[in-house]
């Protein structure tokens, strides 16, 4: 389970600071939660809008060039 802890916590082998995002097992986790020195961690995803250029138009100046206009 991700959690976001409140306060610092340091072990034998570990340290980490308020703040910090980690993964823990669900027992522990649970327990941290509980004591209120943690808090579960919701992964928000940031949805950006982003525009789709749309396709080049241009008006023609010049006749096609299949077109004959020689007069004949």
């Amino acid at each position: 389970m991700k959690i976001k802890l409140l306060v610092s916590l340091a072990g034998t082998y570990a340290a980490f600071n308020a703040g910090g995002e980690h993964d823990w097992d669900d027992e522990d986790a649970i327990r941290l939660i509980e004591a209120g020195f943690a808090v579960p961690s919701a992964e928000t995803k940031i949805e950006r809008a982003v525009a789709t250029p749309s396709a080049e138009r241009r008006k023609r100046d010049v006749a096609p060039a299949d077109s004959n206009d020689s007069g004949n």
